[in-house]
């Protein structure tokens, strides 16, 4: 329609050119001739404007893939760097969450800020189709040329919405996968904790057993130390000791029998001693009871 309708007013003005005087052509031919000029600096502003718009999503790419970079050197040398040791391997669960974590933050607020974005790209949409509808119902002709740079940028946006919606939806996917690693590392640094627990009270008992065996240690280096001693002591009355010559052990020898003989001789002599003594004592218990 649109096609037909400036078709209609090519042809009546073609009819009402034929009509004019040189004047009249040559003021019509210079204002054309602006609004040509004036149209060509539209296009070399939009092209201007489409040119910084692909310079900044470029500068915004390579801001991008370099901190994409960064975020790998980041995750090497704080988590695998950590992981590839065995002491700290507690400690690079801990780092794994808090960076897993800490990414997902990052992630929700680039939704958040993306979803805001959408937001303004359509509300500006509708901004523009308002003003097309406003523009058509008062009654201005738009060209066919300003008509398919409308709908051109209008499928630019559309193109740059789809796109931040595709983009939304696969962070929103990135968001569920590493909330599903963050779950499976929490399980299993509750299972490093339990057995850590596990591991340190086994620790402290095996101190405590030691602790009394090093006493036990200690007592028995005590016994030890004196046990040397005293044979040391023995060993020195052994080696200080002499024997005696026979001749002196025979002598000896046959004192030791005299004076058991003597012995006996006087255990002879006591017995009888003692027999006369009972008897002399019985004699004295007569006598005085006799006396009395």
């Amino acid at each position: 329609q649109t096609r037909d309708r400036y078709t209609s007013m090519l042809s009546g003005a073609t009819d009402y050119f034929v009509g004019l005087t040189v004047e009249q052509k040559c003021e019509l031919a210079d204002r054309e001739l602006a609004e040509m000029k004036d149209e060509i600096q539209r296009l070399k502003e939009d092209s201007e404007q489409t040119l910084q718009n692909l310079e900044a999503v470029i500068e915004e790419t390579d801001i991008w893939w370099a901190d994409v970079k960064k975020a790998i050197r980041d995750f090497e040398k704080d988590i695998i760097s950590t992981i590839s040791s065995k002491k700290g391997s507690i400690i690079a669960s801990e780092k794994l969450l808090r960076y897993m974590e800490e990414k997902i933050r990052q992630r929700d607020l680039l939704r958040e800020k993306l979803c805001l974005k959408n937001y303004l790209l359509k509300g500006y949409k509708k901004k523009l189709q308002q003003q097309l509808r406003q523009k058509e119902q008062m009654g201005e002709t738009l060209c066919e040329d300003h008509l398919l740079q409308l709908q051109v940028r209008n499928a630019q946006y559309q193109a740059k919405i789809e796109e931040k919606n595709q983009e939304l939806l696969q962070l929103k996917l990135t968001s569920g996968k590493t909330v599903q690693v963050l779950n499976f590392y929490k399980r299993k640094l509750q299972d490093a904790m339990k057995m850590s627990t596990s591991l340190m009270k086994d620790i402290s008992q095996r101190k405590e057993l030691l602790g009394k065996i090093e006493k036990e240690a200690a007592l028995v280096e005590e016994q030890r130390a004196e046990a040397e001693s005293v044979n040391r002591q023995l060993r020195k009355q052994l080696s200080d000791y002499t024997v005696p010559p026979v001749m002196s052990y025979v002598q000896k020898k046959m004192a030791v029998t005299d004076l058991r003989n003597s012995l006996k001789a006087w255990e002879r002599k006591v017995a009888v001693a003692e027999m006369s003594l009972k008897s002399y004592r019985r004699a004295w218990n007569q006598v005085k009871m006799s006396g009395n």
